[in-house]
């Protein structure tokens, strides 16, 4: 009989639990519980509240093992985040939410310590306020106390498996997104944080993907009335859960779609160069202790953000409501830079594209459909300078794209990409980093092989879409305007 596991995989709106199985050949996924993952506000603080989303595993436990005989359990979550436990085992806080304004001046403060050229060639790392060095010397600075009683951080996957197991681990794929992570070791860099004033005894010891944290606590099992199943470490970080699961061989690009866009390709190395410096590519753990060197880029949150404004105006508009007007307006008539500091913010992000494009003497756009257009037109470019730069650097030719996870049920965005950057797109799988945590917990019960093993059965469960670049002198000559708005911002006068 074949093994069954339950994967949960939280992203910054919503989370789910999904039966995966594998009968030989094909891998099955089902889902059993989903549930919103809402931030709480409160005083000008932005934070998660990982209370309730303990609640939902519990629940999804109850259900999961009421209908299947569940073998092993595995959570992949975003990254950065983290909460602090006193000696008891106690949070200290709420876990602060990434997009909370604490660490905005942040990484200049610690720069004026440890040089950013100096800290990138230790870590590796793309420079964002809301990696967790930032955060961390933001406590250290203006919340002495609570890192004086903290005994362990745990980042946000290892803090629901501790809530689950009472084991205290980091694992590799999630620390790698700390910015004091040495890649080519997989150690942490005590040394940094010791310079910045943040207690290094508070890190607990590092576990791979594949590892087991432990069991349920015999108090969880009693309460749902379950075995005490094995919680095992997965790929927690999500994107390198989805990266694991692109069905492709070696040397591939890879767009991870959600929230965020991962941009970027696996590594046996980690690339820490002066031109990977230069252009602030991050190097960030893989499954098999892999690279993956990829940017950050600010996603689907440009369209997510801007629906929600037009429904807190009062307008009743889909997704497919705004794809159909953004196809229905002329085209590369601005452009905005998707990761500029005003488009990180939740609130008014339309009006903030209008203010962009105005600052920076362009058309303005008027209606939905133009500010959609130009988001979606400024997203795909924003692929194709990170394509462009990628080939340059690795000193690879790449054909071809791989596009994973939910944002690929946007085909505007898939056939904007293969037409900005000219090369061939394939878009699967949808839920490409659930399939990975499923992958990793069958590789450690002995169903699969290995990655490559994963990768094949993976690839043979699900159907790819094709998309092919048209367009591509129009796109090449707009791209030459496009780079004349990069580095800029709407919040200048």
């Amino acid at each position: 009989m074949s093994k069954k596991v339950l994967a949960f995989d939280f992203g910054a709106s919503s989370g789910r639990a999904m039966i995966g199985e594998f009968d030989g050949k094909v891998m099955s996924v089902t889902e059993i519980h989903r549930f919103t993952n809402d931030p709480v506000i409160v005083h000008g603080r932005m934070s998660w509240d990982v209370l309730r989303l303990f609640h939902e595993i519990k629940t999804a436990i109850n259900k999961a093992t009421h209908d299947y005989k569940i073998d092993a359990i595995g959570i992949d979550t975003w990254g950065v985040d983290f909460g602090l436990l006193n000696r008891h085992g106690e949070l200290l806080a709420n876990p602060a939410h990434y997009r909370d304004e604490r660490t905005v001046g942040m990484p200049e403060e610690v720069f004026e310590i440890i040089p950013k050229a100096e800290l990138y060639k230790m870590t590796g790392t793309q420079t964002m306020r809301l990696n967790t060095i930032f955060q961390l010397y933001y406590l250290a600075k203006h919340r002495p106390e609570l890192l004086a009683l903290c005994d362990t951080m745990l980042f946000t996957p290892d803090l629901f498996a501790y809530m689950l197991t009472g084991e205290k681990r980091a694992e590799e794929t999630i620390a790698s997104t700390s910015n004091f992570l040495d890649p080519r070791t997989k150690e942490f860099r005590t040394d940094l944080l010791e310079r910045l004033g943040i207690p290094t005894s508070i890190l607990p010891r590092m576990i791979k993907p594949g590892e087991v944290y432990g069991t349920l606590t015999a108090e969880i099992a009693e309460e749902l009335g379950c075995d005490r199943i094995p919680v095992i470490a997965v790929c927690t970080h999500d994107t390198a859960s989805a990266v694991l699961s692109a069905p492709a061989e070696e040397d591939f690009v890879y767009i991870s779609c959600g929230t965020w866009s991962l941009f970027g390709t696996e590594l046996k190395e980690p690339l820490m160069s002066d031109a990977a410096a230069k252009i602030d590519y991050t190097n960030e753990g893989g499954y098999n202790s892999t690279t993956r060197f990829l940017r950050n880029i600010m996603g689907l949150w440009l369209i997510q953000e801007s629906r929600r404004q037009w429904i807190r105006e009062g307008f009743d508009v889909s997704y497919a409501d705004l794809e159909r007007e953004a196809l229905a307006v002329e085209p590369f008539r601005c452009f905005i830079d998707c990761d500029a500091p005003e488009f990180e913010i939740a609130g008014d992000l339309p009006s903030r594209v209008q203010r962009f494009c105005e600052v920076t003497g362009q058309y303005v756009p008027k209606t939905r459909g133009e500010i959609m257009r130009c988001i979606y037109e400024s997203l795909a470019m924003k692929y194709k300078l990170n394509y462009n730069s990628l080939c340059e650097i690795s000193g690879k030719n790449f054909s071809q794209i791989n596009m994973l996870g939910g944002g690929i049920k946007d085909t505007l965005l898939c056939r904007l990409t293969a037409s900005a950057t000219g090369a061939r797109v394939l878009a699967g799988p949808t839920e490409a980093t659930v399939m990975g945590n499923i992958a990793v917990q069958l590789i450690a019960l002995g169903e699969l092989k290995d990655a490559t093993d994963a990768r094949r059965v993976i690839a043979d469960s699900i159907e790819l879409k094709e998309y092919l670049p048209t367009d591509t002198e129009a796109w090449e000559q707009a791209f030459v305007e496009y780079q004349k708005y990069l580095g800029k911002s709407g919040q200048n006068a």
